[in-house]
Protein backbone atom coordinates (compact mmCIF):
# COMPACT_ATOMS: atom_id res chain seq x y z
CA UNK A 1 0.00 0.00 0.00
CA UNK A 2 1.46 3.42 -0.99
CA UNK A 3 2.73 5.70 1.76
CA UNK A 4 1.79 9.27 0.83
CA UNK A 5 3.32 12.40 2.34
CA UNK A 6 1.09 15.50 2.13
CA UNK A 7 2.89 18.72 3.01
CA UNK A 8 1.05 21.90 3.97
CA UNK A 9 -1.79 19.75 5.25
CA UNK A 10 -3.54 22.49 7.24
CA UNK A 11 -3.96 24.74 4.21
CA UNK A 12 -7.03 24.78 1.97
CA UNK A 13 -5.90 22.05 -0.43
CA UNK A 14 -4.18 19.94 2.22
CA UNK A 15 -7.28 20.03 4.42
CA UNK A 16 -9.48 18.91 1.53
CA UNK A 17 -7.09 16.06 0.70
CA UNK A 18 -7.16 15.00 4.35
CA UNK A 19 -10.96 14.90 4.37
CA UNK A 20 -11.18 12.94 1.09
CA UNK A 21 -8.28 10.57 1.81
CA UNK A 22 -10.49 8.14 3.78
CA UNK A 23 -11.93 7.03 0.43
CA UNK A 24 -8.54 6.02 -0.97
CA UNK A 25 -6.55 2.94 0.01
CA UNK A 26 -3.25 4.55 0.96
CA UNK A 27 -1.35 5.36 4.14
CA UNK A 28 -1.24 9.13 4.53
CA UNK A 29 1.20 11.27 6.48
CA UNK A 30 -0.14 14.81 6.87
CA UNK A 31 2.47 17.34 7.94
CA UNK A 32 2.74 21.06 8.65
CA UNK A 33 5.86 23.20 8.96
CA UNK A 34 6.01 22.67 12.74
CA UNK A 35 6.15 18.90 12.19
CA UNK A 36 8.28 18.79 9.05
CA UNK A 37 10.34 21.70 7.76
CA UNK A 38 10.53 21.13 4.01
CA UNK A 39 13.24 23.78 3.74
CA UNK A 40 15.46 21.38 5.76
CA UNK A 41 16.72 18.73 3.34
CA UNK A 42 18.06 16.44 6.08
CA UNK A 43 14.74 16.54 7.93
CA UNK A 44 12.76 15.67 4.81
CA UNK A 45 15.09 12.84 3.88
CA UNK A 46 14.94 11.37 7.39
CA UNK A 47 11.13 11.56 7.45
CA UNK A 48 10.81 9.93 4.03
CA UNK A 49 13.22 7.12 4.91
CA UNK A 50 11.67 6.47 8.33
CA UNK A 51 8.14 6.28 6.95
CA UNK A 52 9.01 4.60 3.63
CA UNK A 53 7.29 7.36 1.65
CA UNK A 54 6.79 6.61 -2.05
CA UNK A 55 4.51 9.52 -3.03
CA UNK A 56 4.71 13.23 -2.14
CA UNK A 57 1.92 15.76 -2.64
CA UNK A 58 3.41 19.19 -2.02
CA UNK A 59 0.64 21.58 -0.96
CA UNK A 60 2.98 23.76 1.09
CA UNK A 61 3.42 27.28 -0.27
CA UNK A 62 4.03 30.87 0.69
CA UNK A 63 0.77 32.32 -0.63
CA UNK A 64 0.65 35.79 0.95
CA UNK A 65 0.97 37.52 -2.42
CA UNK A 66 1.29 41.09 -1.16
CA UNK A 67 3.43 40.25 1.88
CA UNK A 68 5.86 38.40 -0.39
CA UNK A 69 6.86 41.71 -1.98
CA UNK A 70 8.68 42.59 1.27
CA UNK A 71 9.48 39.05 2.39
CA UNK A 72 11.19 37.55 -0.65
CA UNK A 73 13.67 35.48 1.39
CA UNK A 74 10.97 33.42 3.09
CA UNK A 75 8.83 33.20 -0.04
CA UNK A 76 11.87 31.86 -1.91
CA UNK A 77 12.65 29.31 0.82
CA UNK A 78 9.18 27.76 0.64
CA UNK A 79 8.19 28.25 -2.99
CA UNK A 80 11.59 27.56 -4.56
CA UNK A 81 14.26 26.01 -2.34
CA UNK A 82 11.90 23.60 -0.56
CA UNK A 83 10.61 22.38 -3.93
CA UNK A 84 14.21 21.87 -5.02
CA UNK A 85 14.77 19.73 -1.91
CA UNK A 86 11.67 17.62 -2.57
CA UNK A 87 12.61 17.13 -6.22
CA UNK A 88 16.14 16.04 -5.34
CA UNK A 89 14.90 13.49 -2.80
CA UNK A 90 12.15 12.28 -5.15
CA UNK A 91 14.78 11.63 -7.81
CA UNK A 92 17.18 9.85 -5.41
CA UNK A 93 14.44 7.67 -3.92
CA UNK A 94 12.37 7.19 -7.12
CA UNK A 95 9.32 8.76 -5.46
CA UNK A 96 6.21 10.14 -7.18
CA UNK A 97 5.98 13.89 -6.68
CA UNK A 98 3.02 16.16 -7.32
CA UNK A 99 3.80 19.83 -6.84
CA UNK A 100 1.08 22.50 -6.88
CA UNK A 101 1.90 25.78 -8.63
CA UNK A 102 -0.03 28.84 -9.74
CA UNK A 103 -1.42 30.96 -12.57
CA UNK A 104 0.78 33.80 -11.20
CA UNK A 105 3.69 32.43 -13.24
CA UNK A 106 1.97 34.24 -16.15
CA UNK A 107 1.71 38.03 -16.54
CA UNK A 108 -1.96 37.95 -17.51
CA UNK A 109 -1.61 39.61 -20.93
CA UNK A 110 -2.99 36.65 -22.92
CA UNK A 111 -6.34 36.83 -24.71
CA UNK A 112 -6.96 33.10 -24.81
CA UNK A 113 -6.66 30.44 -22.09
CA UNK A 114 -3.07 29.68 -21.11
CA UNK A 115 -1.71 26.29 -22.15
CA UNK A 116 1.16 24.65 -20.30
CA UNK A 117 3.75 25.61 -22.92
CA UNK A 118 2.92 29.33 -23.00
CA UNK A 119 5.72 31.70 -22.02
CA UNK A 120 5.90 32.57 -18.34
CA UNK A 121 6.51 36.10 -17.07
CA UNK A 122 5.50 36.61 -13.43
CA UNK A 123 4.61 40.11 -12.25
CA UNK A 124 5.79 39.83 -8.63
CA UNK A 125 7.75 37.97 -5.98
CA UNK A 126 5.09 35.31 -5.35
CA UNK A 127 4.83 34.32 -9.02
CA UNK A 128 8.59 34.54 -9.51
CA UNK A 129 9.40 32.27 -6.55
CA UNK A 130 6.75 29.77 -7.65
CA UNK A 131 8.22 29.75 -11.15
CA UNK A 132 11.71 29.25 -9.68
CA UNK A 133 10.33 26.20 -7.87
CA UNK A 134 8.96 24.85 -11.15
CA UNK A 135 12.28 25.42 -12.90
CA UNK A 136 14.27 23.74 -10.11
CA UNK A 137 11.99 20.71 -10.25
CA UNK A 138 12.32 20.50 -14.04
CA UNK A 139 16.12 20.85 -13.89
CA UNK A 140 16.44 18.04 -11.35
CA UNK A 141 13.84 16.08 -13.32
CA UNK A 142 12.56 13.43 -10.90
CA UNK A 143 10.86 10.75 -12.98
CA UNK A 144 7.14 10.17 -12.51
CA UNK A 145 6.56 13.71 -11.24
CA UNK A 146 4.18 16.49 -12.25
CA UNK A 147 3.47 20.16 -11.64
CA UNK A 148 -0.18 21.26 -11.45
CA UNK A 149 -0.87 24.96 -11.88
CA UNK A 150 -4.13 26.24 -10.46
CA UNK A 151 -5.92 29.55 -9.85
CA UNK A 152 -8.25 31.44 -7.49
CA UNK A 153 -8.37 28.66 -4.89
CA UNK A 154 -11.14 28.64 -2.28
CA UNK A 155 -12.47 26.13 0.24
CA UNK A 156 -14.60 25.69 3.33
CA UNK A 157 -11.23 25.55 5.13
CA UNK A 158 -8.88 28.46 5.76
CA UNK A 159 -9.13 32.07 4.63
CA UNK A 160 -10.19 32.83 1.05
CA UNK A 161 -12.29 35.08 -1.18
CA UNK A 162 -15.53 33.14 -0.73
CA UNK A 163 -15.39 33.22 3.07
CA UNK A 164 -14.39 36.89 3.04
CA UNK A 165 -17.35 37.77 0.81
CA UNK A 166 -19.73 35.79 3.03
CA UNK A 167 -18.48 37.66 6.09
CA UNK A 168 -18.57 41.11 4.46
CA UNK A 169 -21.92 40.37 2.87
CA UNK A 170 -23.42 40.07 6.35
CA UNK A 171 -21.68 43.21 7.62
CA UNK A 172 -22.08 45.68 4.73
CA UNK A 173 -24.83 46.99 2.49
CA UNK A 174 -22.52 47.27 -0.54
CA UNK A 175 -19.03 46.28 -1.69
CA UNK A 176 -16.79 47.26 -4.59
CA UNK A 177 -15.22 44.27 -6.35
CA UNK A 178 -12.80 44.24 -9.28
CA UNK A 179 -14.35 43.46 -12.68
CA UNK A 180 -11.28 43.74 -14.95
CA UNK A 181 -9.43 40.66 -13.70
CA UNK A 182 -10.71 37.53 -15.42
CA UNK A 183 -10.08 33.85 -14.73
CA UNK A 184 -11.71 30.83 -13.11
CA UNK A 185 -11.98 29.88 -9.43
CA UNK A 186 -10.85 26.48 -8.19
CA UNK A 187 -12.75 24.68 -5.45
CA UNK A 188 -9.91 23.05 -3.49
CA UNK A 189 -12.05 19.96 -2.93
CA UNK A 190 -12.27 19.36 -6.70
CA UNK A 191 -8.52 19.76 -7.10
CA UNK A 192 -7.91 17.48 -4.11
CA UNK A 193 -10.07 14.78 -5.66
CA UNK A 194 -8.24 15.13 -8.97
CA UNK A 195 -4.85 14.78 -7.26
CA UNK A 196 -5.96 11.71 -5.30
CA UNK A 197 -7.16 10.16 -8.56
CA UNK A 198 -3.93 11.05 -10.37
CA UNK A 199 -1.65 9.39 -7.80
CA UNK A 200 -3.45 6.10 -8.42
CA UNK A 201 -1.88 6.03 -11.90
CA UNK A 202 1.27 3.96 -12.19
CA UNK A 203 2.83 6.68 -14.34
CA UNK A 204 2.18 10.38 -13.83
CA UNK A 205 3.61 11.39 -17.20
CA UNK A 206 4.33 9.87 -20.56
CA UNK A 207 7.69 11.55 -21.13
CA UNK A 208 11.03 11.23 -19.37
CA UNK A 209 10.63 14.72 -17.98
CA UNK A 210 8.51 16.57 -15.43
CA UNK A 211 5.10 17.32 -16.95
CA UNK A 212 3.08 20.47 -16.28
CA UNK A 213 -0.74 20.42 -16.14
CA UNK A 214 -3.37 23.12 -15.60
CA UNK A 215 -6.40 22.71 -13.34
CA UNK A 216 -9.25 25.01 -12.35
CA UNK A 217 -13.01 24.66 -12.49
CA UNK A 218 -14.78 25.13 -15.82
CA UNK A 219 -16.08 28.50 -16.95
CA UNK A 220 -14.85 32.08 -17.08
CA UNK A 221 -15.68 35.10 -14.90
CA UNK A 222 -14.37 38.17 -13.11
CA UNK A 223 -13.99 38.66 -9.36
CA UNK A 224 -17.09 40.87 -9.63
CA UNK A 225 -19.11 38.02 -11.17
CA UNK A 226 -17.76 35.68 -8.49
CA UNK A 227 -18.82 38.00 -5.66
CA UNK A 228 -22.28 38.55 -7.21
CA UNK A 229 -22.88 34.80 -7.36
CA UNK A 230 -21.68 34.29 -3.78
CA UNK A 231 -24.21 36.85 -2.50
CA UNK A 232 -26.97 35.32 -4.62
CA UNK A 233 -26.32 31.76 -3.44
CA UNK A 234 -25.97 32.80 0.19
CA UNK A 235 -29.11 35.00 -0.06
CA UNK A 236 -27.25 38.00 1.30
CA UNK A 237 -28.66 41.48 0.73
CA UNK A 238 -25.37 43.14 -0.20
CA UNK A 239 -24.98 45.14 -3.42
CA UNK A 240 -21.81 44.37 -5.41
CA UNK A 241 -20.47 47.27 -7.44
CA UNK A 242 -17.87 46.79 -10.22
CA UNK A 243 -14.58 48.64 -9.78
CA UNK A 244 -11.37 48.76 -11.80
CA UNK A 245 -8.08 47.34 -10.57
CA UNK A 246 -6.62 50.87 -10.38
CA UNK A 247 -9.28 51.74 -7.78
CA UNK A 248 -7.98 49.02 -5.47
CA UNK A 249 -4.17 49.25 -5.52
CA UNK A 250 -2.15 46.41 -3.96
CA UNK A 251 1.61 45.92 -3.39
CA UNK A 252 1.67 42.99 -5.85
CA UNK A 253 0.32 43.22 -9.40
CA UNK A 254 -2.35 40.63 -10.19
CA UNK A 255 -2.70 39.06 -13.66
CA UNK A 256 -5.62 40.66 -15.51
CA UNK A 257 -6.29 37.44 -17.43
CA UNK A 258 -5.43 34.06 -15.96
CA UNK A 259 -7.78 31.60 -17.61
CA UNK A 260 -6.16 28.15 -17.77
CA UNK A 261 -6.67 25.60 -20.54
CA UNK A 262 -7.36 22.20 -18.89
CA UNK A 263 -7.43 20.00 -22.00
CA UNK A 264 -4.13 18.27 -21.22
CA UNK A 265 -5.00 17.09 -17.70
CA UNK A 266 -8.50 16.00 -18.76
CA UNK A 267 -7.19 13.91 -21.64
CA UNK A 268 -4.22 12.42 -19.78
CA UNK A 269 -6.06 11.34 -16.62
CA UNK A 270 -9.67 11.15 -17.89
CA UNK A 271 -10.76 13.75 -15.34
CA UNK A 272 -14.16 15.44 -15.41
CA UNK A 273 -13.92 18.99 -14.09
CA UNK A 274 -17.02 20.56 -12.48
CA UNK A 275 -18.51 23.91 -13.55
CA UNK A 276 -17.57 26.74 -11.20
CA UNK A 277 -21.14 27.57 -10.13
CA UNK A 278 -21.86 23.95 -9.17
CA UNK A 279 -18.71 23.77 -7.05
CA UNK A 280 -19.37 27.15 -5.44
CA UNK A 281 -22.84 25.98 -4.45
CA UNK A 282 -21.39 22.86 -2.80
CA UNK A 283 -18.81 24.93 -0.90
CA UNK A 284 -21.27 27.55 0.35
CA UNK A 285 -23.66 24.84 1.50
CA UNK A 286 -20.83 23.16 3.42
CA UNK A 287 -19.71 26.44 5.01
CA UNK A 288 -23.27 27.19 6.13
CA UNK A 289 -23.76 23.67 7.49
CA UNK A 290 -20.46 23.89 9.37
CA UNK A 291 -21.60 27.19 10.90
CA UNK A 292 -24.90 25.60 11.92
Amino acid sequence: MPNVLVTGSNGQLGSEIKELSVDYQNNYFFTEKDELDITNEKAIKAFIETNNINTIINCAAYTAVDKAEEDEVNADKINHLAVKNLAQIAKEKNIKLIHVSTDYVFDGTNHKPYVETDSTNPNGVYGRTKLDGEKAMQAINPQNSVIIRTSWVYSSFGANFVKTMLRLGKEKESLGVIFDQVGTPTYAKDLAKAILEIIQHSKLNTQNSVEIYHYSNEGVLSWYDFAKEIMKMAKLDCTINPIETKEYPTPATRPHYSLLNKTKIKEMFKIEIPYWKDSLSHCITKIMNDEG
